[in-house]
């Protein structure tokens, strides 16, 4: 079994508005091990990209904080550490992939100059050297002409052109995780091969462990060690990516694969889930799921359930679950 890189243990974020405490991330905990891909998947507001960027302390403070709960990397606890040294560790030791590469990459400079601009910041090489590496990470994550390509402008390269750069920028240094937060959002579905695989043959070279935060299922079978389930700020369901897709347990699990078409399925209407997420400001005391959940009983809206593990390594938050995850 791998060793841990990323342990979160009942991590709170809330953002304080004037009119209420929305509790976007709810007590999560989440393992990541060395050279593993962890899939985070759920809905909109589920909660998984303000658990990245709560990795990475980007929270837009005060607003936003870590109101409770450890985030340890290699054994140190990110929460305690101050904004200088969480800078020393972002883009070296943890990198990020952004969800829209457009707004996230700077318009008015070159992609060779963004590129190196990490390399000059954590490592001690010439604007030179460091150009010369930009270049070999663009021929390393498949971009052609990548001479040609550093004295480019971002609005000059297509979607699939600038996340590569982007995902060139995040390996520069070689980190040791990578958090992926949607990277194959806007991309057609050549090119989403293309960037998963690339993203396969970072982990397997260089030993990265990755964090893909996705709504797809597809990608999740194609990519994922392990797959994390949110719902409303929390984890319903934690398992290997077999035991997740041979069998689901929580009910908005066995729901998220109901909803996936395939060339045999004979349904006229694709399967939906009811209803919508709870309002981040308002959650119900009982299980957040309940009011969609085609299986739940009067006791399941009373209280919240806990995160139980039903066989090793499967954790499940449903009541329902009884009997080594018999219902």
């Amino acid at each position: 079994m791998a060793k841990n890189l990323l342990e979160i243990r009942n991590l709170k974020t809330y953002f304080h508005t004037k009119n209420a405490i929305i509790r976007a991330v709810d007590g999560v905990d989440i393992d990541v091990g060395e050279g593993q891909i962890v899939c985070i998947v759920g809905e909109s507001g589920s909660g998984k990209s303000i658990t990245s960027l709560s990795i990475m302390q980007l929270l837009s403070k005060p607003v936003g904080r870590i109101v409770q709960g450890e985030i340890r990397f290699e054994g140190q606890d990110l929460t305690k550490l101050s904004e200088k040294e969480m800078t020393n560790i972002r883009g070296d030791r943890i990198s990020m992939i952004f969800q829209e590469p457009m707004t996230s990459l700077n318009p008015v400079m070159k992609v060779g100059e963004q590129i190196s601009e990490v390399l000059l910041r954590h490592r001690s090489v010439s604007k030179a050297a460091a150009r010369e590496k930009a270049v070999e990470m663009l021929r390393f994550v498949g971009v052609p002409r990548a001479e040609q390509i550093v004295k480019e402008y971002p609005h000059q390269l297509s979607g699939g052109m600038r996340q590569r750069v982007m995902i060139a920028m995040a390996m520069i240094c070689e980190p040791k995780l990578l958090i992926a937060d949607e990277p194959t959002t806007a991309l057609d579905v050549t090119i989403q091969i293309q960037v998963l695989e690339l993203m396969r043959q970072m982990r397997d070279e260089l030993n990265t462990s990755i964090i893909l935060i996705t709504h797809d299922l597809g990608v999740v079978a194609e990519m994922a060690d392990d797959v994390v389930v949110m719902y409303a700020g929390q984890v319903v369901e934690s398992a290997s990516a077999d035991a997740i897709f041979d069998a689901p347990t929580h009910p908005y699990t066995q729901a998220l694969l109901a909803s996936i078409p395939s060339l045999e399925d004979e349904r006229e209407t694709l399967y939906s889930i009811p209803g919508t997420v709870p309002s981040a400001g308002a959650f119900p005391p009982g299980c957040r799921f309940a009011d969609r959940c085609s299986q739940a009983q009067p006791s399941c809206k009373q209280a919240m359930p806990e995160l139980r593990e039903i066989t090793p390594g499967h954790f499940v938050r449903c009541d329902l679950i009884r009997n080594g995850g018999k219902p």
